[in-house]
């Protein structure tokens, strides 16, 4: 698991600038998704081209917050990176210039649909009510991208849990948009996973500074639970 580390001077000047640390005391959990990106055997087997071995450890996180949103009447989407004919069609960018070519043959053999590498790891527990969306490129709100905007605006959803890997790729892609978008956005520090303890933390030093309220697990859950309660309450 990553050590989080956010530089206090930071964390001193988001207090200054919002009054607070956290964003949102807190959230609807039925207009809120919980986006868990790029959970893949592609980048989570052991030996697979674009291994984080990091993520296999963030997995029983992972799943406590689908848990627990699922129980509050949220929603638990699954984001599969796609590398199909379609993607290396339009995405030249990457394929020609960011992969040598033995890399992008195998990339693209371990993110094709129907292959190992581009399912859902199988330490995720994905129940029947849950969502797959494939993305077609690193953030999945980004046009050429997915659906997922278009799935999440049709749900009425308006609150995004950012869980995956890897942190400051597909992750902070995703969050930055949906940001963007006008989607309030979570960003779970230790649900979230890259190479290195430097480049994690360099993602959530971002993603608090203007992108999102970065929050631990246990923290993630305990927002849930009080919006489950306060929708109980009201009911």
């Amino acid at each position: 698991m990553h050590k989080i580390e956010i530089p206090e001077t930071v964390l001193a000047r988001i207090r200054q600038r919002r009054g607070s640390l956290h964003m949102y005391p807190t959230i609807d959990a039925r207009r809120t998704a919980h986006v868990v990106v790029d959970l893949q055997n592609g980048f989570m087997a052991p030996g697979e081209i674009a291994e984080i071995a990091t993520a296999r450890e963030i997995v029983p996180n992972v799943n406590r917050v689908s848990t627990a949103l699922r129980a509050a009447g949220g929603l638990v989407v699954y984001i599969q990176n796609t590398f199909d004919p379609q993607t290396v069609a339009a995405w030249g960018t990457f394929f020609d210039h960011f992969c040598t070519p033995d890399r992008r043959a195998e990339m693209i053999r371990a993110f094709t649909p129907g292959n190992s590498g581009h399912e859902v790891h199988a330490g995720l527990e994905v129940l029947a009510g849950d969502l797959k969306v494939l993305k077609r490129r690193y953030g999945a709100f980004v046009p050429g991208s997915s659906d997922l905007h278009a799935i999440l605006a049709a749900r009425g959803i308006d609150t995004i849990i950012v869980t995956g890997t890897a942190t400051n790729i597909c992750c902070e892609s995703t969050a930055r948009d949906a940001m963007m978008m006008d989607y309030k956005v979570l960003f779970v520090a230790d649900a979230n996973a890259t190479h290195t303890d430097a480049e994690h933390n360099a993602t959530l030093t971002v993603m608090a500074s203007g992108f999102a309220d970065v929050v631990t697990t246990d923290e993630m859950v305990a927002l849930i639970g009080g919006a489950a309660a306060l929708s109980a309450a009201a009911e």
